[in-house]
Parts: structure tokens; sequence; C-alpha cells
């Protein structure tokens, strides 16, 4: 699964609060990766979580980039694991809530 959004604000603002909603939001949620990439004015803040998904019986992992210039961000939010099938998806639930939760703390950062 895959969803982009359009931001403005500080980009270590918003992983900080992504890393607060999403990794502390979650028992089993981690952060597994993080990382940042700069040329010029423009940045681009990578993180990726990772968490069990109870309906799955599976972990699933969100991977989200934000590119930054100045105070404007586009933000991209991908899904990944969360099936059962080796040679299609059959279960997207895992990764449908975790979408679900990255997106809940996009929008909370949006409104502040």
């Amino acid at each position: 699964m895959h969803e982009t959004r359009s931001l403005a604000g500080s980009a270590d603002a918003l992983a900080v609060h992504l890393d607060d909603a999403i990794a502390r939001g979650s028992v089993s949620a981690t952060v597994e990766h993080s990382g940042a990439l700069a040329i010029g004015d423009a940045r681009m803040v990578l993180r990726t979580y990772e968490r069990y998904s109870m309906t799955g019986s599976n972990r699933v992992t969100l991977s989200v980039s934000i590119l930054a210039v100045g105070d404007r961000m586009e933000v991209s939010l991908t899904t990944s694991g969360g099936s059962e099938a080796v040679f299609f998806k059959i279960n997207r639930f895992g990764e449908s809530a975790f979408m679900e939760k990255g997106l809940q703390a996009l929008d909370s950062f949006a409104r502040r």
C-alpha cells in the first residue's frame, strides 16, 4: 500500500512526532531504520517502522520518506509484509491498519 501527503512545517519535528505516534503508540512497533540525506536546500528524512500484526499473525513494515525544502514537505508512506501467501497477497489487514496509524499521525501533525 502507498499513500502521499503534502504538509508544512519542520521535517525534524515531523520525524519526532511520527516516532512518538507510531513507535510509542503500539506495544510491538519499533523504529528499524532512521536516516537523512541532503542536497543543497533539499532534505530527505527516512524512517522504517515494524510491528507485529495480530490479525495477520506476521510482521509488517511502514516506510516513511519525508522530502523537505524549506517548510514544505512531501511525505510518502509505504507498507509491506503482512501476507500469508507465497505468490500473491491474501491478507492485507495488518498493512491496512499500519497505514491507517501512519495517516492518523500525519493528520495530527498537520492539525498542530
